[in-house]
């Protein structure tokens, strides 16, 4: 099964470097149809030849997007984390009943499981089990919390239905901008274009303080943001957070506008001779300088 998890994350996942390398690497692990794995922070990054905190960082860019779980009340082999990706698991229910309406197969079989009853039996022989962790008075006076299952993040909000193509992208998710890119899918998640993805108050703050302003000007900044839509303009509809994360990346990697030659000859052509060393431009301009005339000649 860890082939289709596979499958996924190389045809759908929009995560990028590290990212979709840790993804990949823990889809490899997948056991079953539930689509869950385990790992450690050592592991991947021995596996992706990076460093832990970059597998760290990862690991919450994918959770923060939805295409990762971390199942805290389960402990993998060696005690290592254990993960499910929730995005791939839908795909592989959605070909599992496309599948069955084919075939015109109408009685109740095992369907791929949902988060919410996932088949430890199964995952045992994988070495997946629950954590053991000692009753608290909470616990025992309600019985009913369940004990599997529980995510420690919750997934963002998704369009329903099937969504191969429509996979929210990696990046910071910050929902504090709803009125300013405020297009909202069914399942609630805000999501827009790069080109009516407007630049929020907070990533303007963010511009002056890190010196972009200053530095790029702003035309410059304007420039550089026309740029950026056009590059992305192709893109998937993403969280305007997603686009804020990846604006100020572009912005940071911009390089300021052409300034004046700083060692044009006075005189002649701003442009400096080809070829000339910054010392030669330097002697050239010290010479132009004496050359020039003072109003004391005889």
């Amino acid at each position: 099964m860890s082939s289709e998890a596979r499958e996924w994350v190389w045809e759908h996942s929009s995560s990028r470097g590290a990212a979709r390398l840790v993804l990949l690497s823990i889809a490899d692990r997948v056991a079953d149809d539930q689509c869950i794995s385990w790992a450690s922070l050592s592991g991947l990054a021995k596996r992706t030849h990076a460093s832990v905190s970059t597998v760290r960082e990862a690991i919450e860019r994918l959770l923060l997007a939805g295409e990762l779980e971390q199942l805290d009340d389960l402990v993998g082999p060696q005690r290592s984390t254990v993960y499910r990706l929730p995005l791939a698991a839908e795909a592989v229910a959605q070909a599992f009943r496309e599948q069955r309406e084919e075939t015109g197969d109408t009685a109740v079989s095992d369907e791929p499981a949902g988060p919410a009853k996932l088949r430890l039996s199964a995952l045992r022989r994988y070495g997946i089990r629950p954590r053991e962790v000692p009753e608290s008075p909470a616990r025992i006076r309600n019985p009913a919390v369940p004990e599997t299952g529980r995510s420690r993040r919750k997934p963002a909000q998704r369009r329903t239905g099937h969504r191969y193509s429509d996979v929210p992208a990696t990046g910071t998710q910050n929902r504090s901008e709803p009125d300013v890119n405020r297009r909202y899918s069914s399942g609630g998640a805000a999501v827009t274009s790069a080109a009516e993805w407007q630049v929020d108050p907070a990533t303007h703050t963010w511009a002056r303080q890190q010196g972009h302003l200053d530095r790029l000007g702003k035309q410059g900044l304007q420039a550089a943001d026309a740029k950026w839509r056009a590059h992305r303009a192709a893109h998937a509809p993403r969280p305007a957070e997603a686009w804020a994360a990846d604006w100020r990346s572009w912005i940071t990697r911009e390089h300021a506008p052409s300034r004046p030659n700083l060692y044009a000859v006075p005189g002649q052509n701003t442009t400096a001779p080809g070829g000339m060393t910054r010392a030669e431009k330097h002697t050239a301009a010290l010479l132009a300088a004496l050359d020039e005339p003072t109003g004391t000649e005889g």
